[in-house]
């Protein structure tokens, strides 16, 4: 009997019992990571999401034994590795040559940023070769041979030439990959994977989700996925883990977890992600779900929504409105017309620097926008839906093509010309980080743009103005003073929206500008545009290359492919009746998280196992 015992207990692959992680601030002990415990089996894939702060990273560096000492620690807990040569090993007691041995070899992580996890003065064969040439101890020429077939393998397009490749000289999707296969390299028991795929396109999040399936498969590992979005882990995982605050709040299999969620977080998780069936006014955010007190430590007060259900029959918008909305609009004279418009940048070649071809970013695009509507820029990473936003504000020259705003022809303005325009057309970049300079304040940030365009009488007038622009975004006067580093990625694009805002424009450009926050975050932002929106009249032209955020924030929508556009029409009926095939692939990449699909899912994974 206790044989028996012990051979159950055994089946185990990693098995982590009450592990916290402590780090030491000026503030005193922030507990990042505190009292988890969960398994993971062989051939299983767990999900562990949560917002930013979560404790979710924490967590698989912890497992990694990658936590800077000091300020950092892991103050107790175990962490059970069933090694396949060595038995049971507690990776807490290992000494650090001990877990180097370990670390990239039985254990391998993916981590979410491959451009700064690449080393950027050598090639990606290189990388990959170091890492099996550390471990397998095998000779160069096999080192390489081992490499282009794990390229082979990922799937990577020319694997020579890649391996000759830097990490520049690639794309987002092939870095992804490079550091697949180099986690892969070794044929590890454990890969931890990092949110792989928050900044990559849909199809290519897709093609990079089904690889892991399919690696994990072949070679009976389990995999710890870490990620903000539900909709990821529903396509991939088996389990699911959801952590609020260094806790593990609630713990399940994939289907109890969206079947029949318990805890008000993860309702609240689920709820914010924009759904493509139907159109909401508001995306439900989880304060609607759990009371937070000003430290924002859950409490057990009475709450906006209890169910799921409930916060989508609140905010749900009828088809009959939406037709309603869509004609009224149609009606309007457009604020924005754009016809013929080409951006083509010059192949050059030769001692003569001759032009021996184009790359067409933008390619005789024409459309029309109306005031007060949001028309969504969709497509994948390539296709120019970025180099056509910039173009409309001439942060770009066009090649050929007309741009009028409200009757005026931009491409012909003079430059002291466009700069008077630019008060009334303004953009939000995909990076609210690298868009703010460091060394300002969020206050002089927004006051400076009102004092190049004379706005206001005075600066005194103008810090009122900016403090009233902070706190319409939701932040407070007393952030005034602080600089860009001491925000979150979601307070960060709310100061980027305050600064839009200064000038009073009529139009406004966002560029990837939530691709990539939590999807909490997210909707809170999404949701803090359509209020300006509505407020102010604003016109948007949304760019993304998440079409469920497209749908949700547009009236109509422009699929975009290779510099043209692919097809435009009204959201929801780009969602029920896509006309063309790369449309409906942009359409069928995207995450699924009903309950149909799951059980889909769940059972071919149970077949092939």
């Amino acid at each position: 009997m206790q044989q028996s015992v012990d051979n159950k207990e055994e089946e185990f692959l990693l098995k982590v019992s009450n592990l916290s992680t402590h780090f030491r601030t000026e503030r005193g002990v922030v507990k990042a990571v505190d009292n988890v415990s969960f398994t993971l089996k062989r051939g299983e894939t767990i999900g562990i999401v949560g917002e930013s702060g979560s404790g979710k990273s924490v967590t698989a560096l912890s497992l990694m034994k990658l936590i800077p000492n000091p300020p950092g620690k892991i103050a107790h807990g175990t962490i059970e590795f069933n090694h396949p040569q060595k038995g049971i090993i507690d990776l807490v007691q290992l000494g650090s040559e001990e877990m180097q041995t370990e670390r990239g070899n039985s254990i391998s992580m993916i981590f979410q940023e491959p451009m700064t996890s690449l080393n950027p003065v050598y090639t990606c064969g290189d990388q990959v070769m170091e890492a099996i040439q550390l471990h397998q101890k095998v000779s160069r020429k096999e080192a390489k041979k081992r490499t282009i077939a794990l390229f082979e393998k990922v799937e990577l397009p020319r694997p020579e030439a890649i391996f000759n490749s830097y990490p520049h000289q690639i794309s987002g999707g092939q870095k992804q990959r490079v550091m697949i296969a180099m986690a892969m390299s070794c044929n590890p028991s454990i890969l931890i994977a990092d949110e792989p795929t928050t900044a990559l396109d849909v199809t290519v999040q897709a093609r990079i989700l089904e690889l892991m399936q399919q690696l994990r498969d072949e070679n009976n590992m389990g995999i710890l996925f870490i990620t903000h979005d539900l909709g990821v882990v529903a396509e991939i995982a088996d389990k699911v883990i959801v952590m609020y605050q260094g806790k593990i709040v609630e713990q399940g299999t994939v289907f109890e977890i969206f079947n029949n969620p318990k805890h008000p977080y993860t309702k609240g998780l689920l709820a914010c992600r924009p759904k493509l069936d139907i159109r909401l006014k508001v995306l439900p955010v989880v304060s609607d779900f759990m009371e937070m007190d000003a430290e924002g430590k859950f409490q057990e007060k009475e709450r906006k929504f209890s169910s799921i259900g409930e916060a989508i029959l609140f905010n749900y918008v009828s088809d009959e409105d939406i037709d309603e909305r869509n004609q009224a609009l149609c009606k309007l004279e457009p604020i924005l017309k754009i016809r013929n418009l080409k951006l083509w940048f010059p192949i050059k070649k030769g001692i003569f620097n001759k032009t021996v071809d184009h790359v067409k970013a933008v390619d005789d695009v024409s459309f029309d926008v109306y005031p007060g509507e949001t028309i969504g820029l969709v497509g994948e990473s390539g296709c120019g839906k970025t180099t056509l936003g910039r173009s409309i504000l001439r942060l770009i020259d066009p090649t050929d093509g007309s741009i009028e705003f409200e009757g005026i022809d931009i491409l012909a303005l003079k430059t002291n010309q466009l700069r008077e325009l630019r008060k009334d057309i303004q953009i939000i970049f995909q990076d609210p980080y690298s868009s703010l300079n460091p060394r300002m304040t969020i206050g002089e940030t927004i006051i400076e743009p009102m004092r190049i365009h004379n706005i206001l009488d005075s600066d005194y007038a103008r810090k009122i103005r900016a403090i009233e622009l902070l706190e319409r975004v939701n932040l407070n006067s007393k952030q005034f003073n602080r600089y860009p580093h001491e925000f979150s990625g979601g307070q960060r694009q709310r100061i980027c929206i305050a600064r839009a805002l200064a000038l009073n424009p009529k139009f406004i450009i966002c560029d990837e500008s939530v691709s990539a926050l939590d999807v909490s975050v997210q909707a809170q932002v999404l949701n803090l545009l359509n209020e300006l929106k509505e407020e102010f009249n604003f016109t948007y032209i949304f760019i993304s290359h998440d079409l469920s955020v497209v749908k949700f924030m547009s009236d109509r929508i422009i699929v975009m492919n290779k510099g043209k556009i692919e097809e435009m029409g009204f959201a929801e009926d780009i969602y029920k009746n896509p006309q063309t095939e790369y449309t409906k692939r942009l359409i069928h990449s995207i995450p699924k998280e009903n309950l149909e699909d799951i059980i889909r899912a769940q059972t071919k994974r149970k077949k092939k196992v």
